[in-house]
């Protein structure tokens, strides 16, 4: 079976490694992200998260975020239980919001965990990618 890549490559956004994503709705601009083809979900860096009867409220400050700390109210979420590159499974929380990657916007279901010993307070894993996206190995921060 012959597999027609340019043709694939048309119709799919081509990402490399590593990109730069913002989140409209949350009023992040230019924020590293890893893209990860190993990892099913995709997950964000939050420093803290306190369950009230309005929603979770999420700080999203150091070291990633910066002067930029940011609380931020999301009314629907969900509870997921993920396992970690360190194959421990861990209860999160999930959210849904609108990533730009490349000029265009998509929907992005995201578990929000402490990410501040990693490189990238963003990981993209094969869920969001799926059907839309390429990664190119060779290649980061194309945006």
């Amino acid at each position: 079976m012959k597999i027609d890549i340019e043709n694939m490559a048309k119709e799919k956004v081509i990402v490399g490694r590593h990109e730069y994503v913002a989140f409209p709705e949350l009023g992040f601009t230019e924020v590293s992200a890893k893209i990860d083809t190993g990892a099913y979900t995709s997950s964000m860096h939050c420093n803290s998260i306190q369950e009230t009867e309005e929603g979770i409220i999420c700080v999203f400050s150091e070291p990633f975020f910066g002067n930029n700390s940011k609380e931020y109210l999301f009314e629907s979420y969900k509870e997921r239980r993920v396992k970690s590159s360190n194959g421990i499974v861990e209860r999160r929380y999930s959210v849904k919001t609108r990533i730009e990657l490349l000029g265009k916007v998509y929907s992005i279901e995201l578990t929000l965990t402490d990410r501040s010993l990693m490189k990238h307070p963003i990981l993209i894993g094969r869920k969001f990618l799926n059907k839309k996206i390429i990664v190119d190995v060779s290649r980061k921060y194309q945006g």
